[in-house]
């Protein structure tokens, strides 16, 4: 049997996870692999059958001819690695979630994907885990009635974590479009972060079917204090007519519908368990275009466009329109219009991981 030939950038947590899970399966082999840190990429050859190596990503994709080029980096990086990718002739791109820091960078590898033809995949894979996949069961059986609400919060900041929220929340939604984003935000010591985001953001979200989205991200979000791991501490659910059901990413799930009563399950975050159906799917496009990836690329830019949008509101003030019309620079807006007053923090926990102890 033939294999995809992969090629992974960023020898990182992550991008080890993406590497491991494609040399296990197999309709996959990692072909060559990628990092500025050369003793990083001399452990992880050592561990992946020791494929071709470098630090100069668009000149490996050249050499490597990559059906799939998977890159993990850093947020600040998406352009020059989706034209690394297509300058190597890449069939399939995955990367790291957020699709991109600014709606100007959103509209050009938009633009870039589309007249290639590439297909896109984007890494909100929390979704394989047995208590996502639970409460998606709940409210696509009915159970919760009309569902009139969507929600999730995370104590992580916005570049971590508030791609994940909205994109889950997306998911329960059957990704219908949104109309409007609203939102405020608050802190600027995390501006400065390698994931740069104001440290709490929250707003609200309209669909186009009616049903409202809300969110909240950073020191400001609530505890929840049954979950142990602090960047496990994610609620993402939804409401209806006659019931509701949740996820916590460390901490099961747990409903209540009308004919079920209380019900709740165990299951927690497992890159060992989340990542080989991720992969898969990435074989399934590959081998039939009729099999689209759950992560797929445009499902991933409706989230964007919220996610952006309430960034733009926190500096603007008022709704703002989607989809999106124009592309602007969000980190600069924020960073130029957001008010220097520091955070107030919704429990201790959060004063230590945002600098505040």
């Amino acid at each position: 049997m033939s294999k995809y030939n992969v090629l992974v950038v960023g020898m990182g947590k992550r991008g080890m996870h993406h590497a491991t899970a494609f040399n296990a399966n197999p309709k996959f082999q990692v072909a060559g692999i990628c990092d500025i840190d050369p003793k990083r990429l001399d452990d992880a050859a050592a561990k992946l059958g020791n494929p071709q190596k470098g630090t100069d990503a668009t000149a490996l994709a050249k050499a490597v001819k990559p059906d799939v080029f998977c890159f993990c980096t850093l947020p600040n990086l998406r352009t020059p690695m989706i034209k690394a990718a297509l300058e190597g002739g890449a069939k399939l791109i995955a990367f790291e979630k957020p699709v991109t820091l600014t709606s100007a960078e959103l509209f050009t590898i938009r633009d870039l994907l589309s007249k290639a033809g590439a297909k896109a995949v984007v890494s909100h894979q929390h979704r394989y885990g047995k208590h996502y996949q639970k409460v998606k069961e709940i409210i696509a059986s009915g159970a919760l009635g009309r569902v009139h609400t969507v929600y999730g919060s995370a104590t992580g900041w916005m570049t971590h974590m508030l791609s994940h929220l909205i994109d889950y929340t997306c998911w329960f939604n059957d990704y219908t479009p949104a109309t409007w984003a609203m939102a405020q935000a608050a802190g600027r010591a995390k501006l400065g972060d390698n994931h740069p985001s104001p440290d709490y953001i929250g707003g609200f979200v309209q669909f186009a079917n009616g049903v409202r989205g809300i969110y909240e991200c950073g020191a400001g979000a609530p505890d929840q204090p049954e979950v142990g791991k602090w960047w496990g501490k994610n609620r993402i659910g939804a409401q209806g007519t006659e019931g509701f059901a949740e996820v916590l990413t460390n901490g099961g799930w747990r409903a209540v519908t009308k004919s079920g009563g209380y019900q709740t399950g165990e299951g927690v975050m497992n890159y060992e368990l989340d990542m080989p159906p991720y992969i898969q799917e990435m074989a399934d496009w590959l081998d039939d275009s009729q099999k689209v990836h759950q992560c797929n690329f445009d499902h991933a830019c409706l989230g964007a466009e919220i996610m952006l949008a309430m960034q733009r509101s926190a500096v603007e003030g008022g709704q703002v329109a989607l989809p999106l019309t124009s592309g602007a620079d969000e980190q600069a807006l924020l960073k130029s219009k957001l008010a220097d007053r520091q955070v107030l923090v919704s429990c201790e926990q959060n004063k230590k991981e945002f600098g505040l102890a």
